[in-house]
């Protein structure tokens, strides 16, 4: 089983409100309580590599930016 956890980030960062996200971030949370012990290890995998992946893209952003001289 795939996730796409890449469609509840991009609505979380268009969401209008703090309620709005909370509201999508609980959407997952139930989505979890749903999966039995073998779907919930893949959920878990998949969910790391997934905010890794966003870590790594922020990281190489802010160093694209700091070189390109923006910071100084």
């Amino acid at each position: 089983m795939n996730f796409d956890f890449r469609q509840y980030h991009v609505r979380a960062i268009n969401a209008n409100s703090e309620a709005e996200k909370a509201a999508i971030n609980q959407e997952l949370k139930d989505l979890y309580e749903t999966l039995n012990e073998t779907e919930k290890v893949a959920f878990n995998e998949q969910l790391q590599t997934f905010l890794v992946s966003q870590y790594k893209s922020l990281a190489t952003d802010y160093n694209a930016l700091k070189d390109g001289g923006a910071f100084n």
